[in-house]
């Protein structure tokens, strides 16, 4: 240790104490990978992940995705059991909603999710209504439902991953901001801090959307962009059910869900760039939150009554194709990347933790196979495209 209590030295260092930083540490340190060491910027779970809307939903259209949340969704379900925290994944439900033309993408989805084990049905738009009477659901021929999803907290499940991690072992240093990696001779040999170096022969940066400026500074390009989203917690009408289903409407463009029993949370689809992730809006504008709470109306009228409570603001790292980067970097070994989760990142955190955990000690991803989200897919031309992908995907 260095004079103010700094490590200088560890095997395995972890850029980010948000959920992915914190399940990659909870792993390793199952697997007593050595000296692990998470270095936070801010505190743990003070990112993007204090600010997730932490669904909970096995619904992809790439395998791959659906298999890491299955993996996930096992991991929360018996979160005491691993983790050794209470937990608080709370099962309500989950409902898809595709686009009328979408049907058959649909079904073929529903098909192959259940063909890995999904617990998920196609069920009428009058099965649906009798689920959420409060849903106007007339043009929805078919909906996919998961009656074992629901959702959980960001926050919360980074703190559990990490408190496990430093009861096994991990060192942690909050407040600490990582400023450029140590590269030589095409290998990374640890990290420059505002606090020292921390030398390491492996480096695994989950650090959301301020991942692309630090692997610049190192020479490589990744082509994450932050954006900037909003979300609004509602306090429900005096006349709606509580504590239903959570849903991805591809009709209005909204996601939605409960929030304990008496609240309801809205998100949109899209968001705007260019942001900066250390300097963009912490209250929500009205008028964002009112367009939003509109179409989603569409889909549940009697939110129009509901009281707005807050607003929520955050950051999402976006990829061109929407999907992770997950792997080593080209040309610098021992540097890995964690990032680019384009909005989706909670739901499969504790499986992705676990395969990183894996790629990094064994070469590759054993529970399963990531190998298609490595970095280099963009330079050479392999972006992910999924085989019955919805517009909105």
């Amino acid at each position: 240790m260095s004079g103010n209590g700094h490590p200088k030295t560890a095997d395995i260092v972890i850029l980010g104490a948000g959920v992915m930083g914190a399940a990659i540490a909870f792993h390793l340190a199952k697997r007593n990978a050595g000296k692990v060491l998470v270095v936070e910027r801010d505190h743990v779970g003070r990112g993007g992940s204090g600010r997730s809307s932490a669904l909970v939903r096995m619904h992809y259209s790439y395998p791959p995705e659906v298999q890491l949340a299955l993996v996930s969704l096992n991991i929360f379900e018996n979160w005491k059991e691993i983790v050794g925290e209470p937990g608080d994944f709370r099962k309500t439900g989950f409902v898809r909603i595709v686009h009328p033309n979408e049907m058959e993408r649909l079904k073929l989805n529903v098909a192959m999710q259940r063909q890995l084990g999904a617990k998920v049905e196609l069920i009428s738009g009058t099965d649906l209504k009798k689920i959420e009477p409060d849903w106007v659901v007339d043009e929805v021929e078919l909906a996919a439902y998961e009656p074992e999803s629901g959702y959980g907290d960001g926050a919360g499940v980074a703190n559990d991953f990490l408190t496990r991690a430093r009861d096994l072992g991990v060192g942690y240093l909050a407040r600490t901001q990582a400023t450029a990696f140590h590269v030589q001779g095409g290998r990374v040999q640890g990290v420059v801090t505002d606090q020292g170096l921390i030398a390491a022969p492996i480096v695994i940066a989950a650090t959301g959307p301020w991942t692309r400026p630090l692997f610049q500074k190192a020479g490589y390009d990744l082509p994450i962009e932050p954006e900037y989203h909003q979300v609004a917690i509602l306090r429900n009408a005096p006349e709606m059910k509580g504590g239903g289903c959570a849903c991805i409407d591809s009709v209005t463009a909204t996601y939605f869900r409960s929030d304990a029993h008496d609240k309801f949370l809205v998100g949109d689809f899209y968001g705007t760039r260019p942001v900066d992730p250390d300097n963009f809006p912490q209250r929500a504008s009205d008028e964002g939150l009112a367009e939003i709470i509109e179409r989603t109306c569409k889909r549940l009228p009697k939110l129009e009554n509901a009281e707005v409570m807050r607003g929520v603001t955050g950051v999402y790292d976006m990829t061109p194709d929407c999907r992770p980067l997950l792997g080593e970097t080209p040309g610098i070994g021992g540097l890995y990347v964690c990032a680019g989760f384009s909005g989706m990142g909670f739901k499969i955190s504790p499986a992705v933790g676990l395969t990183m955990a894996e790629l990094v000690l064994e070469g590759s991803g054993k529970t399963v196979d990531i190998s298609s989200f490595a970095p280099s897919r963009f330079p050479e031309g392999k972006p992910i495209k999924a085989e019955y992908e919805y517009v909105d995907d």
